[in-house]
């Protein structure tokens, strides 16, 4: 599912943790972990982002967490560019197999599962 990033030029640090469902902290560390974070700052030190460092950081939580990247997997993904645009990702996403066919394909391997799990009997 596109998260939907409302039409601004500029989002605070707080509106961008709501978007990402993140913390305000994991999005500081990610800035210094991932050169291509770079929000502007006011006058008074707030933290500004931009709608590409929006972007980029709803890819990096979903490498994160979604795909199971480490932060040095993530941050090489990204740096190489090989990170697949958002049209990209919601259309492999629309490929990916539904609801049942993963239940059907769960309850295979829960049947092989059992069948592994039976110890054999030497009567």
């Amino acid at each position: 599912m596109k998260q939907e990033i409302p039409d601004k030029i500029y989002f605070k640090i707080g509106e961008v943790a709501r978007l990402a469902d993140v913390a305000p902290h994991v999005l500081r560390y990610w800035e210094a972990e991932f050169a291509e974070i770079s929000p502007k700052r006011t006058q008074a030190g707030q933290r500004l982002y931009r709608r590409s460092d929006v972007e980029l950081i709803l890819t990096i939580k979903e490498l994160l967490y979604t795909r199971g990247y480490t932060i040095a997997g993530a941050r090489k993904r990204i740096a190489g560019g090989t990170v697949p645009t958002a049209q990209q990702h919601s259309e492999s996403a629309s490929a990916a197999p539904d609801g049942d066919k993963l239940r059907e394909i769960k309850n295979e391997l829960e049947e092989i599962h059992r069948r592994l799990s039976i110890p054999v009997r030497n009567d």
